[in-house]
């Protein structure tokens, strides 16, 4: 069967709960790997070539029950809509378009409140567009610290909505973001920002490359350790 570049298709795991598989092709891929696409809510088969996608699929249903397990271990979405609750700099905060203003702005209470006026049927766009101005201007805060920390200098920063990378770093010193980092601890996006300025010396991971990590944020182990453990809860926002 002839199974095509960004296919997806069902498969059924035991107990019959069906499961999303979305067939990729990625060159840079060493082998057949199975990531989950927490914000799809489906699994993604990655083969290293065309050729290799029919053992993908044979790959995927070979591990079909750890899926379904893990997607149905998914937390539960969080629309960025009226009353919602989600998580700012690691902190309950609800949002509301009660209030005066036309700016979104973040008032305090217990849990804190992002006020976000305007119409409700667009209040989802407000609130990531005040998230994401939020977290370039700590991402630039913390990596330009670890810049100077490392003696290096990044040649710019952006902030997108990446699926399976917190962050990135380009050979000629571009640094890119996720924007959900603004959700976690901050000492969550501390570390991402110093886990990619370090690649501006270290384009790996090697044990030097830990090292220049260390020097920014010696607790490095911890926040991986978060990350990957409450990653999929930052995914779930605003979907």
């Amino acid at each position: 069967m002839l199974y095509n570049n960004g296919q997806t298709m069902t498969l059924k795991a035991p107990g019959g709960h069906r499961v999303k598989v979305r067939l990729e092709v990625n060159a840079k891929a060493r082998r057949l790997i199975i990531r989950l696409d927490e914000r799809r809510r489906e699994a993604v088969a990655i083969a290293p070539s065309q050729r290799q996608m029919e053992a993908a699929v044979a790959f995927a249903a070979e591990r079909v029950d750890w899926i379904s397990s893990r997607l149905q271990h998914l937390p539960e979405i969080v629309r960025f809509e009226e009353g919602a609750v989600f998580n700012y700099r690691g902190e309950p905060c609800q949002i509301t378009g009660e209030g005066e203003g036309r700016l979104a702005k973040l008032l305090p209470g217990a849990p804190k409140l992002l006020h976000v006026p305007g119409d409700p049927e667009t209040i989802h766009m407000r609130v990531e567009r005040f998230l994401k101005k939020q977290a370039r201007a700590d991402l630039t805060r913390a990596a330009k610290r670890h810049a100077e920390t490392l003696g290096v200098e990044y040649k710019g920063i952006s902030v997108k909505d990446t699926r399976s990378r917190w962050g990135s770093c380009t050979s000629d010193g571009q640094l890119s973001f996720s924007w959900r980092l603004i959700m976690a601890p901050p000492e969550i996006l501390n570390y991402v920002a110093a886990h990619e300025c370090a690649h501006l010396l270290e384009m790996n991971h090697s044990n030097r490359f830990w090292t220049l990590v260390a020097k920014c944020c010696p607790d490095w182990k911890r926040q991986r350790s978060w990350l990957r453990v409450h990653g999929a809860e930052l995914q779930a926002a605003g979907e």
